[in-house]
């Protein structure tokens, strides 16, 4: 065989192998260029409504925000009888009927509502009782 033929069929079979290897990579290469032609259009129309030409994608905040309304300052309310104070307990008409008269303010417990509530002790009885701000007076 001569050796033209030879480098014949090999420069055949290169062209063959880069044909190949371009149509494979073909669909990706319009793909590519495809994408890189929405951006810009996508660019173009977003430059052509603020009159100006950008690269820069704007992004702002989402959701947008409301202003704040002015702050009010919150009224801390603390209790009116401190430990160890000594209160007028009125025992309430309804239940159960409690001895009404002089107490000691034993603890301060947290609130039920809008009333704190507390634990007195008469120096009669053996217990401790729990009594609503509104159930107390000073004494």
């Amino acid at each position: 065989m001569p050796k033209t033929s030879t480098k014949s069929a090999k420069r055949v079979a290169k062209v063959a192998r880069t044909s190949a290897k371009k149509t494979t990579r073909l669909p990706r290469v319009l793909a590519k260029k495809a994408a890189k032609a929405l951006r810009q259009s996508t660019m173009s129309r977003v430059s052509a409504r603020s009159g100006k030409k950008s690269d820069k994608i704007i992004q702002t905040v989402s959701p947008p925000t409301q202003p704040m309304a002015s702050a009010q300052p919150i009224m801390v309310r603390s209790h009116k009888y401190q430990i160890g104070e000594i209160v007028y307990y009125t025992s309430p008409s309804f239940g159960r009927a409690a001895a009404t008269g002089s107490y000691t303010v034993i603890k301060l417990l947290p609130s039920e509502g809008d009333d704190y509530q507390y634990r007195i002790k008469n120096t009669q009885e053996a217990f401790e009782r729990v009594a609503k701000e509104s159930q107390l007076e000073r004494a």
